[in-house]
């Protein structure tokens, strides 16, 4: 293992540090102001919207994503070169289903 590998799995575990430590946030129904899009609303269209469990929502979306980063660097190293690509294709996968299931439905609007 050299220097690189050791300092690209330190940024990939900080990265994936700091992904978990918002989704945490976010999974208590905090920080709304960290989704983008709910955040750029007038106030006036935010009320519209249950941001608890919109910001529960984006937590569990994002808690995978954090958890799982560290998974980059570690194929890297040890060459399992299917594991970052397993990463990306779930994230990419996790990341379409959460833009369809919140944009349909009206799941987020406050009844």
């Amino acid at each position: 293992m050299t220097s690189s590998d050791v300092g690209g799995l330190v940024l990939t575990c900080f990265i994936g540090v700091v992904l978990v430590a918002i989704a945490i946030v976010l999974l208590r129904g905090k920080g709304g102001f960290l989704i983008a899009g709910y955040n750029t609303m007038p106030p006036k269209e935010q009320a519209k919207y249950d941001e608890k469990a919109l910001c529960r929502f984006v937590g569990k979306i994002l808690l995978p994503v954090g958890l799982l980063s560290p998974a980059v660097a570690v194929g890297g190293i040890f060459h399992i070169g299917w594991l970052p690509k397993a990463y990306f294709a779930g994230i990419t996968a996790l990341a379409l289903f959460a833009v369809v299931y919140a944009n349909t439905g009206g799941r987020f609007r406050k009844k």
